[in-house]
């Protein structure tokens, strides 16, 4: 992934190839997002052994009030005619929250990454993050700042397309799901795990600890 023209499928393959749980786990910590094709990415920094600094745009979070901040490599980007970051644009669709679950639902069986962001790879927030992306509704990366941001929603209240959130006790969000019906979720499990329609299992109930709504979805 980090030599000039990345290989991201094959670099998937690597990590599996000594067993899914064991390679990519060693990514916990250490990969903090993805940028697909054609996603902005504005530069601040560069180094002279090949990486640029800066933050990603189109993914909102709490690290930098401008976009997600970090490190990827020169090779890997290209300079645009038009130096602002451009608008995101959604098919022309209604954003409904049947359209965001059906997108949702078309990673089901992908394998859950650390940080994945592609088609191929993604983790809890980035499944709701890029489900609503191609909505044209844009929501924070990462599952502690979609709970901090949106509309909060009674649990009980919950409908399908509204997210549930997971924390242990006095502890920060780690975990989103979207919501399919009564105590049932869409989601991004765990390393070793794909994306999932299921119910709520009782460890999951002990640690749901709120819900939210995704603001720009018509009901």
């Amino acid at each position: 992934m980090t030599a000039d023209v990345p290989d991201h499928p094959g670099w998937l393959a690597a990590l599996d190839a000594s067993g899914p749980e064991a390679d990519r786990l060693s990514l916990h910590g250490r990969l903090d997002t993805e940028l697909v094709e054609g996603e902005p990415f504005v530069v601040d920094d560069q180094t002279d052994d090949g990486w640029s600094h800066g933050y990603a745009a189109w993914q909102p979070s709490a690290k930098d009030e401008r976009g997600y901040p970090g490190w990827v490599r020169t090779a890997h980007l290209e300079r645009a005619e038009r130096q602002e970051v451009p608008p995101l644009r959604s098919p022309r669709i209604v954003p409904r929250p049947e359209l965001f679950l059906q997108r949702a639902q078309e990673y089901a069986g992908t394998k859950y990454l650390w940080g994945g962001s592609a088609p191929d790879a993604v983790d809890c927030s980035s499944l709701v993050h890029n489900s609503a992306r191609w909505l044209g509704i844009v929501v924070p990366r990462d599952a502690d700042d979609q709970a901090d941001a949106l509309s909060a929603v009674p649990v009980d209240d919950a409908q399908p397309g509204d997210l549930y959130f997971f924390a242990q006790p006095g502890k920060r969000i780690h975990h989103v799901g979207i919501v399919t019906g009564p105590r049932r979720m869409l989601h991004a499990p765990e390393t070793g795990a794909t994306v999932v329609e299921e119910a709520l299992s009782p460890e999951r109930m002990t640690t749901l600890v709120a819900a939210a709504r995704i603001p720009g979805l018509m009901r």
